[in-house]
């Protein structure tokens, strides 16, 4: 029986192994994919936009982008290192920026009425794939908007207000899509 068991434990050991590859490469972001790739030339240029108003502090914002056959386009959001905390950095690829875009129209349609139904706790969010995190959550009445930069860390930063967080990721579309049309 004890025979068995070491026979089985060895059959089934790859198949972990190959499940938990499978895993750490479902968890590469968009960014981390495309930079990731070995035996190829990566070059980037970053774009500066319009630093973005937190409750503490702010976010240096722009747009990286990296030269390849397509080129790919990121909305950067960098929170700064300081001695008390580590810095975290959102890279959100293009074609969820739009997502968030959409996203963001919903979300803040239905701010007022959340306000209104007087919760005493409310969340409203939208997630990319790569885990970035976009919204709002109601305590007391009052509404805060908050984004998630990174999934896997405590790196949730406050802003000040909607409109700066709507204004923010429209403008990184725009300015995107400017770029493309300039053909950088």
């Amino acid at each position: 029986m004890k025979k068995f068991l070491v026979v089985l434990m060895a059959m089934l050991l790859p198949l972990v192994s190959f499940a938990q590859q499978e895993d750490a490469k479902k968890q590469m972001t968009k960014f981390e994919e495309f930079t990731s790739k070995t035996g190829s030339i990566i070059k980037f240029t970053d774009v500066s936009l319009s630093r973005m108003s937190l409750v503490y502090g702010s976010l240096e914002t722009g747009i990286r982008i990296l030269k390849g056959s397509p080129n790919a386009y990121f909305y950067r959001l960098e929170q700064e290192e300081t001695s008390s905390r580590l810095g975290h950095i959102a890279m959100i690829e293009y074609s969820d920026l739009v997502e968030i875009n959409k996203a963001l129209v919903k979300l803040s349609s239905e701010v007022e009425s959340d306000i209104a139904a007087n919760p005493d706790y409310l969340e409203n969010k939208f997630r990319t794939v790569d885990g970035f995190e976009v919204g709002y959550f109601i305590s007391k009445g009052k509404v805060n908007w908050y984004l998630k930069l990174e999934r896997y860390s405590n790196s949730t930063v406050f802003v000040k207000s909607q409109d700066i967080v709507i204004e923010g990721f429209k403008n990184a579309q725009a300015k995107i899509e400017e770029l493309k049309a300039a053909g950088n």
